[in-house]
């Protein structure tokens, strides 16, 4: 997880991104990337889930759906952390977004996603592993990354102004620190569970006297 520098050009189908030591590959598909205008984040049993939505004059639709396994999420939320710091140095804090009004009855997520339109071909989502993040004085580029052999590739980019990177951030370690929450209690019933049972005192019987 590192800043990117600029791209640059490649072969007509592919343009490749220069990082720290590694270079990645960018398919022509995801190279015009997506904007978005905020993001959904949901705990899986091995992945978490990022839904980037674009909500623009138009019903809400996912723009791009990241999937990320639970180690690579904190890394995540580092380099952001470290990104928007370098961005702040340079241009100064990004206006605050209003607060959006809560809703009268608090919506599940069932029926958060019934409101939303979900393309097929992102029901899938984008494996990714690692990010690449850079800035301009307006808005970062996020460009997630597979990380495998034999070469590093982009698998999705996604455009966010700059005053929506403080509330992705607060969204990425509220949702890991509830998921460490998670797995703290659930070892706690596991040990429980395994615990052998305390041994009990004997019972004291009391005999009637026979006169």
């Amino acid at each position: 997880m590192t800043n990117s520098d600029q791209p640059q050009p490649g072969n007509g189908n592919t343009e490749q991104v220069k990082m720290q030591h590694v270079t990645a590959r960018v398919p022509e598909g995801v190279s015009a990337g997506a904007f978005s205008t905020g993001v959904i984040v949901m705990t899986g049993s091995s992945e978490f889930i990022l839904d980037f939505i674009q909500n623009i004059g138009g019903p809400a639709q996912v723009a791009a759906r990241i999937i990320m396994p639970h180690g690579a999420l904190p890394q995540f939320s580092e380099a952001l952390r470290k990104n928007l710091g370098i961005y702040k140095d340079r241009f100064g804090a990004p206006p605050e977004l209003p607060k959006p009004q809560p809703p009268a009855k608090p919506q599940t997520a069932q029926e958060v996603y019934d409101e939303l339109k979900l393309p097929d071909h992102l029901l899938s989502g984008a494996y990714a592993n690692g990010v690449m993040i850079g800035h301009s004085a307006s808005e970062f580029k996020l460009d997630f990354l597979t990380n495998l052999f034999p070469h590093s590739a982009v698998s999705s980019r996604v455009y966010l102004s700059a005053p929506q990177i403080p509330r992705l951030l607060e969204s990425l370690e509220s949702t890991f620190a509830q998921f460490q929450e998670r797995v703290r209690q659930q070892q706690q019933q596991k040990q429980q569970q395994q615990k052998p049972p305390q041994d009990q005192p004997p019972s004291e019987s009391s005999e009637d006297e026979l006169g």
